[in-house]
């Protein structure tokens, strides 16, 4: 078998594998939430991108919703002002809320919805506040220790949490059939804008639209063992009971935590995947084996 015959037949054997995948998922929602590496690479960047159109002209209805943690910390450091953070939260006060706001609903917004709409998408940017979509209430944490008669409150200012989610706007576009590309700012009752996290926001949009999949990016394979390999096909009691007994902990909580509740509030299966790898969501849906870790209530890969 010649070179170009060897490569024809693993293209085809690739779309082969693909099919069912394909026919399954036509008319899912899937949520993905884009960040990190893939997120900064221009590499990545333009294959997340190829990743979400081909979903889209295959029958599916990606939703996106983003972060911009670093791209909101260069501005800020732009302007003079320091970033403050509490257990991994970003303290926002007004001032910088101004920041988060530009950033996230302006800049970032606006280059994936061109990202996705010069590689043949056609997307469209929201906030929360568009449609009313992200009803949010102020976050505040509580710190505690043996030195401390009662627990300590600690304000982070304009950080908050999803109070509820109204899909009208969502709905809309999708069925306009539109991609929509969602900046994680939700608004309070009294008209205050909240920054939210974004991995939460992705898995309450999941939930309330009850997608088939929860699909968050990291600089990580996915939640692994402690020999360093990737576990997968992993029930919502197993992954409590690795967060019962410590073993995931850390920087993975938060994410383990948003797909967890997507998963226990519906949706089909969560997926925690390495968007360092390249076409890494088209891995994870498309084949097989996959690319990441994958939550769901039954057993094998969905």
């Amino acid at each position: 078998m010649t070179l170009a015959q060897s490569e024809a037949r693993r293209i085809a054997e690739v779309l082969t594998e693909a099919l069912p995948y394909i026919r399954r998922f036509r008319n899912r929602t899937m949520v993905i939430k884009y960040g990190g590496n893939a997120m900064t690479d221009e590499a990545l960047k333009s294959g997340f991108a190829r990743d979400v159109v081909l979903m889209k002209l295959v029958g599916m209805n990606p939703v996106v919703v983003h972060g911009g943690g670093p791209q909101i910390g260069r501005l800020l450091e732009r302007i003079g002002k320091e970033s403050r953070f509490v257990e991994g939260m970003r303290v926002t006060d007004s001032e910088t809320m101004d920041v988060v706001e530009m950033v996230l609903g302006g800049l970032v917004n606006k280059e994936i919805v061109n990202l996705l709409n010069r590689h043949g998408g056609a997307a469209v940017g929201l906030t929360g506040k568009d449609g009313d979509l992200i009803r949010a209430r102020k976050l505040t944490i509580q710190t505690g220790g043996p030195e401390l008669e009662a627990p300590e409150i600690i304000d982070l200012g304009h950080v908050g949490e999803v109070a509820s989610i109204d899909t009208a706007v969502i709905d809309m576009l999708v069925q306009g059939d539109f991609i929509p590309v969602i900046a994680p700012i939700g608004v309070a009752e009294d008209g205050q804008s909240y920054n939210i996290n974004a991995d939460l926001v992705a898995g309450k949009v999941a939930e309330v639209l009850k997608a088939e999949k929860l699909i968050l990016l990291t600089n990580a394979p996915g939640l692994l063992d402690e020999d360093g390999k990737v576990l997968t096909g992993l029930s919502s009691a197993q992954v409590d009971a690795m967060i019962a007994d410590g073993t995931i902990h850390g920087g993975m909580l938060p994410k383990i935590r948003a797909a967890l509740d997507a998963v226990h509030g519906g949706v089909a299966t969560a997926h925690i995947i390495d968007g360092r790898v390249p076409h890494a969501v088209l891995l994870e849906i498309f084949t097989d084996e996959g690319v990441g870790t994958l939550i769901h209530g039954r057993a094998g890969r969905g």
